[in-house]
């Protein structure tokens, strides 16, 4: 029997190579590519993963269009990143830091789907008993959920084709296994095929599966890039271990909008929605205290408010420090740059910090005006008014550019109270009459005109 040849794959793009390399040709990054052994393949390899077969080939036009149908979880703001609920023969994806609520969110969604429906939980980490525990510190009581501690894949999938579940939790994929691969639980090879196996699975027999996955120290899944690409939804827990706040983050989405969040509170009790998010972030702000500004970003469908925070201060090293937490930090540096370029306001000598309040991040480039503004704020020990918001992008002339969804960042800061909305000058004629009477909306065009329109006047 000739010896079976290794395999170098990179654990970040799935690139494969015949010899080891420092830095993968593939994605570029350095000390990512493993020693694996080729899957073997065999004649009995599809029924050992689940039974499916070959289907016929159909036209376009003899596919019958069905309605969708989702199920709901019980949770509203799971089912907000979901796109409004699980559909059938879905494969979701779940990542997250080890203790962030992955497997909390999963059993407690249990409670409720168990009403109507059969789960399939099968736990690769945690005994039956365990399971039972957190279930009853939870209040998850159901009859209809069934705990299966395996993880070996070929035997998961038997247990789905036999007992057809109408929903199936795995957890987590790391540690689940294909005897058909001779790696060890978590290898990038071992990942793949297992995922690939449960893609199958869920398709043939239309059984949605939740598979919970772990992040490594980038906050990416734990595995091959590709695994992204396999599944239908993929989902993250955001959130720091300080904070009792969770954001679920949908970053793709088959059948729904992307990027929408869902915020949760983690209490004794196990997850809690936070129907108002904007207030949970805008809790706490301090009154009549210069460098901070309220930002409105867009989350998938719906606006939510936060605070931003701005510290400027004189170094005391020879290169001034710049930090940032919940912002892009180049975005930070090119603001600083088009500040002291554009406007006059100069960060030669200081320090700047940036902090997104509650834990949020944010990635819209409407917030380069909050920011940008609780920078000046500090800088000019100038206060912002409680009541007053601000957004837009700043481009590199220093002027203020007009962004999406205009009326309804302002509609949400009119029904938290806010009176005053700093927008950009091309967003103002598309604002009804109403809103315009409601709200002193200040149209700008550069970020002076919003430093002078967001200052208090003592």
């Amino acid at each position: 029997m000739a010896k079976q040849r290794s395999m170098y794959i990179c654990s970040e793009c799935g690139y494969e190579s015949g010899k080891w390399y420092g830095k993968c040709p593939g994605c570029g990054e350095w000390n990512t590519m493993n020693e694996e052994t080729p899957a073997v393949k065999s004649s009995g390899t599809k029924r050992s993963s689940g039974g499916y077969a070959s289907r016929p080939l159909k036209r376009l036009s003899e596919i019958t269009e069905d309605v969708e149908r989702r199920i709901s979880t019980g949770i509203h703001e799971f089912d907000r990143v979901l796109g409004g609920g699980i559909v059938e023969g879905s494969l979701v994806l779940l990542g997250g830091d080890p203790g962030i609520g992955k497997s909390t969110i999963l059993l407690q969604a249990c409670q409720h789907l168990g009403q109507h429906h059969t789960i399939l939980y099968v736990s690769g980490e945690e005994s039956a008993n365990q399971i039972k525990l957190r279930a009853n510190r939870l209040g998850v009581t159901t009859d209809s959920l069934y705990i299966l501690a395996e993880t070996d894949v070929g035997s998961i999938a038997e247990t789905i084709r036999s007992e057809k579940p109408d929903i199936v939790i795995i957890d987590s994929i790391q540690t689940m296994v294909y005897d058909q691969v001779t790696s060890s639980a978590g290898s990038v090879t071992q990942v793949r095929e297992c995922t690939n196996i449960f893609m199958h699975t869920a398709k043939t027999y239309g059984i949605p599966i939740f598979v919970v996955g772990h992040v490594n120290k980038d906050g990416a899944i734990a595995g091959p890039k590709v695994l992204e690409h396999i599944v239908d939804t993929v989902l993250y827990f955001e959130g720091e271990r300080n904070y009792s706040y969770r954001i679920l983050r949908g970053v793709k989405n088959r059948f729904g909008s992307t990027n929408e969040i869902g915020v949760f509170e983690m209490t004794q009790e196990g997850l809690l929605e936070v129907e108002n998010p904007s207030l949970m972030m805008l809790s706490g702000r301090p009154k009549n205290a210069s460098g901070t500004c309220v930002a409105c970003v867009m989350e998938g469908s719906r606006p939510i408010l936060a605070e931003v925070q701005g510290l400027v201060t004189a170094t005391g090293f020879g290169t001034p420090r710049r930090m940032s937490t919940g912002f892009d930090f180049n975005r930070m540096a090119m603001l600083i740059a088009v500040l002291e370029k554009r406007a006059g306001f100069f960060f030669n000598t200081m320090d700047a910090y940036i902090n997104v309040v509650s834990g949020l991040r944010l990635d819209e480039p409407a917030a380069d005006l909050s920011v940008a503004m609780a920078l000046v704020s500090s800088l000019k020990d100038a206060v912002i008014g409680d009541k007053v918001l601000a957004f837009g992008e700043i481009g590199l002339a220093g002027e203020i550019r007009a962004v999406s969804h205009c009326e309804q960042r302002v509609q949400e800061a009119g029904r938290l109270g806010f009176q005053r909305c700093v927008i950009p000058f091309h967003n103002y004629k598309s604002l009804s009459r109403d809103l315009k009477k409601e709200l002193d909306i200040v149209p700008v065009r550069t970020v002076r005109d919003a430093f002078s329109a967001l200052t208090v006047k003592e």
